[in-house]
């Protein structure tokens, strides 16, 4: 099979018809084998009977079913594991990414060799202040964060080769950072293709300033689990060694300076009277609990067993 389409959605039964027969198109001009999946993240609108009547229509059309929302991140999951797909393509439901970019997105994995293509949505149709302006702040932070050069992280038209989907886990908040996922996964070669941006031409965004503030959030989670996932003893252990050298040594220092005082009959005062003893003290405590911190992660990442994140309420093969 050519290509996995991926549409995770909430609430779009008014866009769905509209969009499939859009994709119809292009596949059939383009003579592609494919699936279309569309995972409901939970709908309370007509989404899902709209899905189960596209279905029933044609055989190529595939859908899961959550039974709450569970979040972006976690319908894409979901929807990597079931593709089949050489090339998987994933797009959002309410008609701002277009279909007609899949071919050339499928030709940049195929013939070019990229095993992940990003959308870069150059021209935006948002508000500058509440959208535009805080993207370009978060892609900026992305890049220098991650060391991986796209303009657009957060596009929701990408391209995968199917192992790379198969060999990254997609969690909490982190579809934002696919790209950056694959990279710590040893799939280096990822490209970017600028795409048409098109207004919102039914309902409304279901993403606030807050995704700014959750996508900084998890930028910073995903650069401490791409350099620190797999070994927390090497930064907690070293961090809290190095605190429980300093206070040891500074409560040494008070101990033989009294000592030293007391041998010469020179003035002196109670340890427990001198500021610096204090501060020794918790200098120690935190050494020793980040120690302990990092110990513990090391045999938590040892017995850790996969979570459910989600549950699927019905699904169409």
């Amino acid at each position: 099979m050519n290509l996995s389409i991926l549409i995770p959605l909430l609430n779009e039964d008014e866009s769905l018809k509209e969009l499939y027969s859009w994709i119809i198109s292009v596949m059939k001009s383009n003579n592609y084998s494919y699936e279309v999946i569309f995972i409901d993240d939970g709908s309370t609108d007509n989404s899902w009977s709209i899905i189960e009547e596209l279905a029933a229509e044609d055989t190529n059309v595939k859908g899961i079913r959550f039974m709450k929302n569970f979040g972006k991140s976690q319908a894409l999951h979901a929807g990597f594991k079931k593709a089949l797909g050489d090339v998987v393509i994933t797009m959002d439901a309410d008609l701002q990414d277009s279909p007609e970019e899949i071919p050339d997105l499928y030709n940049m994995i195929i013939t070019e060799k990229f095993d992940l293509v990003s959308g870069w949505k150059k021209k935006r149709y948002d508000s500058v202040v509440a959208k535009n302006l805080p993207s370009k702040l978060f892609n900026w932070a992305a890049r220098k964060t991650s060391g991986v050069e796209l303009n657009d992280f957060n596009c929701g038209l990408k391209a995968y080769k199917n192992v790379v989907i198969k060999n990254i886990e997609v969690s909490g908040e982190m579809h934002r950072y696919i790209p950056v996922l694959a990279k710590n996964a040893g799939f280096g070669k990822i490209g970017e293709k600028v795409v048409q941006h098109q207004a919102r031409k039914y309902g409304e965004t279901k993403f606030g300033m807050e995704r700014f503030i959750n996508g900084f959030l998890d930028l910073i989670t995903i650069w401490f689990l791409s350099k620190f996932g797999k070994r927390p003893m090497h930064l907690f252990g070293a961090m809290g060694s190095v605190m429980f050298i300093i206070g040891f040594l500074l409560a040494g220092y008070i101990g033989v300076m009294k000592l030293y005082n007391l041998y010469n009959n020179l003035p002196y005062h109670l340890v427990t009277s001198n500021p610096w003893f204090f501060i020794a003290l918790t200098t120690m405590v935190l050494g020793t609990q980040l120690f302990l911190a990092g110990f513990l992660g090391e045999i938590i990442l040892r017995t850790k067993n996969n979570e459910e994140r989600y549950k699927v309420s019905k699904e169409i093969n």
